[in-house]
């Protein structure tokens, strides 16, 4: 796990969560030294963290589209209505 990483913010989403399913599993395993665990755990935590913020910029994305869709419909049903 000594390979150069790339920065965590450069990362797109299936990046950190590839490099997050392999921290895990060299964790998981006992052939790691403990400077090495702790430097691929607070590599995990800063993973982790971008991949939260990555998934609620998603879903504030997926909420603001919503919106707009419903009050397209809401408008189309008013707009009709009133004609």
């Amino acid at each position: 796990m000594n390979e150069e990483k790339k920065p965590v913010e450069k990362m797109t989403y299936r990046e950190a969560v590839t490099e997050l399913e392999r921290i895990a599993d060299a964790l998981d395993g006992n052939e790691l030294e403990l400077e090495e665990r702790l430097s691929c755990f607070e590599r995990g935590v800063a993973l982790l963290k971008a991949v939260q913020v990555m998934l609620t910029e998603a879903q504030q994305k997926i909420d603001v589209l919503q919106g707009e869709f419903v009050a397209e419909a809401d408008d189309a049903v008013r707009d009709t209505s009133l004609s």
